[in-house]
C-alpha cells in the first residue's frame, strides 16, 4: 500500500510522475528505463499482490528462461503466432543480443543450451530477480504492493489512478503491464482501447482415453505431432505424460493452435507421426527390407528409428508375438500409419505448470510500436502480455517483456520531460 507522504509529495509533482501498474518482468524493465533516463522523475510500480517478478521466479523450473540465442529479428518474429509483424521494429532496437549485455553488465551471466534457450548460468531465476531489484534499489524506484488500481481515468494531461480507500494517484505518464489480468485490460479498455478475447496458449494435451497413458514418462527426441481438422503440425521433443502429451513440439503447436483449439473446446484428432523423417511410403518400404532381412525377428523386437523400447511396443501390440514374414500386405500398411499417423482423441487441456501464457488482449494496430504509447490516450503506454502479443516455449515471451518493456521506459522517459520543459 502507497505510503501518504510518497502520495503527497508525486500528488504535488504529477507533471513528474510516471507511474507503472503491474510489478513483472516489462514493467520492473520498463521502470527502470525511466528512471535511467530521467533521473529526476518519481517513478512509481503498482502491484496488486505483495509479490514482485513472480513470473520470473518460477519461469524455467525456477531456473528462469530470459530469453532465446536467436539475434536475427526477421527469424526471431517467426516465434510469435500474434505480434510478429509489429514486433519487428521493437527488435530492431532491443533484441536478445541487447538482453543479454544488459544482465551481464549488471553480473548476472547467461549461458545457452541445446535447443537455443539461454539461462543464467547458476541456474536460479534468484538472479535475474536480485539483477532486477538491485537496479531498482540504486535508481530509487518505489514498488507499492498490495495496491491494485481500480480505476484512471484522464483529465486534461493529467491521469488519475483511483487506489483502495478513495485515495487517487496523479501522474503525467502511465504503463499497463498487467500481464493477462483481467483488471489491466478492463483499465485499457475504459482508456479507449478495444480487446481481442484472452485465451490460454502453451498448455499440455489430455488425452484421457488415450491407450498409450501408461507409458507416463516415456519422451521422444524428435516427433512431428498435428491437429488434422486445424491444419496445424509441430516438430520437436515430445513426452507421454499420464495425462496425455506434452514437451516443446506440443507447448509450441498449442500457441499456434490457441484460439482453434479454445473455439473447438479442446476437444479434436491428435496425430502423431513417431517417424517425422520419413513418409508413409518411406516406413512401409523400410518395412519391407526389415521382413527380408530378418523374416524370423518378431515385430515388437524391432524397434526402429531409435524410439524408445516400450514405445514400440505399444505400437506393435495388435502384432505381438507374429514374425515379419507372416505380416501381410495389410499388415504393413496399418503398421506404417500406426508409425506415421498415430491417432488420439484430445478432450482437453492442462496449463503447463505454473507457466501460465493467454493470447489476446489489447489490439495491436491501436499501440505506437516506436514508443509503445496508446494510438487513442497520450501518455498512455503498454509492455508485456497485456498486449495481444504471444510466444512459443523457449525464453520468447520474456523477450517480448523485455523488449517492449525497454521502448515503453525510453518514451515514458521522454515524454514526462518534454511536458515538464513546456510548463
Amino acid at each position: 500500500m502507497i505510503d501518504s507522504d510518497l502520495l503527497q509529495l508525486v500528488n504535488t509533482h504529477p507533471h513528474q510522475t510516471a507511474v507503472i501498474i503491474g510489478g513483472g518482468a516489462a514493467g520492473i524493465f520498463a521502470a527502470i528505463q525511466v528512471k535511467e533516463k530521467n533521473p529526476s522523475l518519481h517513478v512509481i510500480v503498482l502491484e496488486k499482490s505483495a509479490v514482485f517478478l513472480s513470473k520470473v521466479r518460477i519461469s524455467g523450473g525456477g531456473r528462469c528462461n530470459v530469453t532465446h540465442s536467436c539475434f536475427d529479428p526477421q527469424q526471431l518474429v517467426k516465434f510469435y503466432p500474434r505480434g510478429f509483424k509489429e514486433l519487428l521494429g521493437p527488435f530492431h532496437t532491443f533484441q536478445p543480443k541487447d538482453t543479454i549485455s544488459w544482465y551481464e553488465e549488471r553480473g548476472a551471466l547467461l549461458k545457452v543450451e541445446k535447443d537455443g534457450r539461454m539461462f543464467p548460468t547458476t541456474n536460479q531465476s534468484q538472479t535475474i530477480i536480485n539483477t532486477l531489484m538491485q537496479e531498482v534499489s540504486r535508481l530509487g524506484i518505489h514498488l507499492v504492493g498490495c495496491e491494485p488500481a481500480t480505476a484512471i481515468s484522464k483529465e486534461e494531461d493529467l491521469f488519475h489512478i483511483q487506489l483502495k480507500n478513495e485515495r487517487l494517484l496523479l501522474c503525467r505518464s502511465i504503463m499497463l503491464a498487467t500481464g493477462s489480468s483481467s483488471q489491466g485490460l478492463l483499465l485499457a479498455e475504459s482508456l479507449g482501447h478495444s480487446l481481442e478475447k484472452s485465451v490460454p496458449s502453451l498448455f499440455t494435451f489430455n488425452l484421457p482415453s488415450a491407450s498409450l497413458l501408461h507409458l507416463s514418462g516415456v519422451s521422444v527426441p524428435h516427433a512431428r505431432v498435428s491437429l488434422p481438422h486445424m491444419k496445424q503440425s509441430y516438430e520437436g521433443p515430445l513426452l507421454i505424460t499420464h495425462f496425455g502429451l506434452s514437451g516443446p513440439a506440443v507447448l509450441k503447436l498449442s500457441a499456434w493452435s490457441a484460439k482453434e483449439l479454445y473455439a473447438a473446446e479442446y476437444k479434436t484428432e491428435v496425430r502423431v507421426n513417431w517417424a517425422p523423417h520419413l513418409t508413409l511410403e518411406e516406413v512401409k518400404e523400410d518395412l519391407f527390407k526389415w521382413k527380408k532381412k530378418k523374416p524370423s525377428t518378431t515385430v515388437e523386437l524391432l524397434a526402429l528409428y531409435d524410439l524408445p523400447k516400450s514405445l514400440w511396443k505399444h505400437l506393435t501390440q495388435p502384432w505381438e508375438g507374429k514374425i515379419l514374414s507372416h505380416l501381410s500386405l495389410k499388415d504393413m500398411e496399418l503398421l506404417s500409419q500406426r508409425a506415421c499417423q498415430d491417432t488420439y482423441q484430445m478432450e482437453g487441456k492442462t496449463t503447463h505448470k505454473e507457466e501460465f501464457v493467454t493470447c489476446g488482449g489489447v489490439k495491436l494496430n491501436e499501440v505506437n510500436f516506436k514508443t509503445m504509447e496508446s494510438k487513442k490516450t497520450p501518455g498512455l503506454f503498454f509492455g508485456g502480455e497485456v498486449l495481444n502479443i504471444d510466444g512459443i516455449t523457449g525464453g520468447f515471451n520474456f523477450q517480448n517483456a523485455w523488449t517492449t518493456g525497454y521502448i515503453a521506459g525510453l518514451s515514458m522517459a521522454c515524454s514526462v520531460r518534454e511536458k515538464s520543459l513546456g510548463e
